[in-house]
């Protein structure tokens, strides 16, 4: 019986109930003294054979003849499938598949893979219980191939709902809490109400069966940090703290699915500030300053069912967004996003504390009403950036405050391509040139991913571009799924990877020599 080659390992073979662990024999040599371009990976070649004699299916032994691509300056990491893990973190789902998958990837040159952890599913049944055999697997298994983990702390919704193949929902006593006290979810305008991450507005109180939200994160990091304490700095070199939707900084104006849609770039997003904690900060700031009509909820004409900014009172052009009010409100809702912020990326600094691991927090990119004077959707989002205010500043120090780098997506995208689009507004480009600016200027590290999932040459070449303009910058390609190792996208990712270590290189030596 023949076994598929690690370059192109299915993801979607079902394991057999009876699969257990096999051992492996990986004789690895690294052809040592030769020239930089000899080490150049060609595409991974594997005998296997599987001795069918044996009772138990048998030992998979893989006999490995390949060279392994130097990793350099610009390290490449790969996040796993969202459902890389069972229901309830049980178990790492198909084993065979996965060890083939990261056998591909170490010989390819990534550095490693980003690990998303689940709330709804480490503690997803009762609070204060966790269960992290399934990711425990998967650090032993990137540890065998000598990858590195990066762990992505997901606090927020996974998928749009129960037929979604990818829903994972909050935890189920988050969920019982919230159809108790509603208003722990966001609110906007019209009162439908976003499930995907809890309102910052109740951050600090005892909502969740008298854990603060806040303190329910730290918990579960705690809790993952004495687990993993023996990877922690070695293995696992990296934690990216979820801080909203998506496990971005940002709120939920425009719920995350309809973001992969095509005509996301229409969507202004509502004002997320309706939910009674929310309306309760609001109304005490407006207080403070004598003017308590002003706290009573969000902008009128600020109403996403006008797809053009033009056409409502507070985004367009010389719209009351520029108005006393505006401004106060504006300045109100970025700050509640930015307290957020710096809540748990304190706790985390301190959780984490002594530990050789790199800290992130990932800003959303929110880019297709760029070039306009209000930027509707940026506003929307909680990133109070406008023709006449950089609103990315303020977020990068924060970080920078607290030693963590940011992430951002987009790297894979070029203003010229919505122009064939007639998206005039829509500009990736910039938009991520503005973040990579205020970044360099603070000097708080890059981690850059992909928007899109059809990634091809023209678009690697588009991060590797954006990736040297950063001077410490890492990318995660979002994400592992059979169609990467397809033959030509295999090729194409490869020779990626190469581009990636040899820009990181010509940008270490023009450092060292001035």
């Amino acid at each position: 019986m023949a076994v598929a080659s690690p370059s192109a390992p299915s993801f979607y073979c079902t394991p057999h109930s009876g699969y257990r662990h096999a051992r492996f024999s990986l004789p690895i040599s690294v052809r040592a003294g030769r020239d930089f371009r000899s080490r150049i990976l060609a595409r991974p070649r594997i005998a296997s054979r599987l001795n069918a004699a044996s009772s138990d299916g048998g030992e998979l032994v893989h006999e490995l003849n390949h060279g392994r691509w130097r990793r350099g300056s610009f390290p490449v990491y790969v996040t796993l499938p969202i459902d890389a893990v069972g229901p309830n973190a049980q178990a790492m789902r198909r084993k065979k598949a996965m060890t083939q998958s990261f056998w591909a990837l170490a010989t390819a040159g990534v550095e490693g893979v980003v690990m998303e952890v689940w709330w709804g599913l480490v503690e997803g049944g009762f609070p204060g219980i966790y269960n992290w055999n399934g990711y425990l697997e998967i650090v032993e298994l990137a540890q065998r191939f000598g990858l590195k983990v990066r762990a992505l702390m997901a606090f927020h919704q996974c998928g749009s709902g129960p037929d979604d193949p990818f829903w994972i929902p909050l935890p189920l006593w988050v969920l019982e809490e919230m159809q108790e006290d509603p208003d722990i979810a966001f609110s906007d305008k019209f009162g439908r109400r976003s499930m995907e991450y809890i309102s910052f507005g109740c951050d600090t109180i005892p909502v969740l069966n008298g854990r603060s939200p806040v303190q329910a994160y730290a918990d579960m990091m705690k809790d993952f940090r004495d687990t993993f304490r023996p990877f922690l700095g070695g293995t696992i070199t990296g934690i990216q703290v979820g801080l909203g939707p998506g496990g971005e900084l940002r709120y939920p104006s425009c719920p995350t699915q309809k973001l992969a849609w095509a005509w996301h770039a229409r969507e202004l997003g509502e004002f997320q500030c309706y939910d009674k904690y929310m309306v309760a900060c609001l109304n005490a700031c407006a207080g403070k300053i004598g003017m308590k009509q002003w706290g009573n909820g969000g902008p009128n004409g600020a109403s996403s069912l006008f797809q053009n900014p033009e056409y409502t009172e507070f985004f367009r052009s010389n719209g009351s967004w520029m108005s006393p009010y505006g401004e106060f409100f504006l300045g109100w809702y970025s700050e509640m996003l930015l307290l957020h912020g710096e809540r748990i990326c304190r706790e985390a600094k301190a959780i984490f504390r002594g530990l050789e691991v790199s800290m992130t927090g990932k800003i959303a990119a929110v880019y297709w009403h760029y070039a306009t004077r209000s930027h509707p959707s940026e506003l929307t989002s909680g990133y109070y950036n406008t023709v006449l205010r950089d609103g990315f500043t303020p977020i990068v120090r924060m970080f920078g405050r607290h030693g963590f780098g940011i992430g951002c997506s987009c790297f894979d995208m070029a203003d010229s391509e919505e122009k064939p689009r007639m998206i005039t507004t829509s500009k990736p480009e910039s938009f991520l040139k503005q973040v990579l600016l205020s970044a360099g200027a603070w000097d708080v590290p890059l981690e850059g991913s992909n928007y899109s999932s059809k990634m091809d040459d023209d678009s690697f070449g588009q991060v590797v571009k954006m990736s040297k303009l950063s001077p410490s910058c890492s990318f995660n390609l979002v994400r592992m799924d059979r169609n990467m190792f397809e033959s030509r996208r295999w090729d194409s990712f490869v020779r990626f990877v190469r581009q990636m270590s040899a820009a990181g290189d010509v940008f270490r030596l023009r450092s060292e020599f001035g």
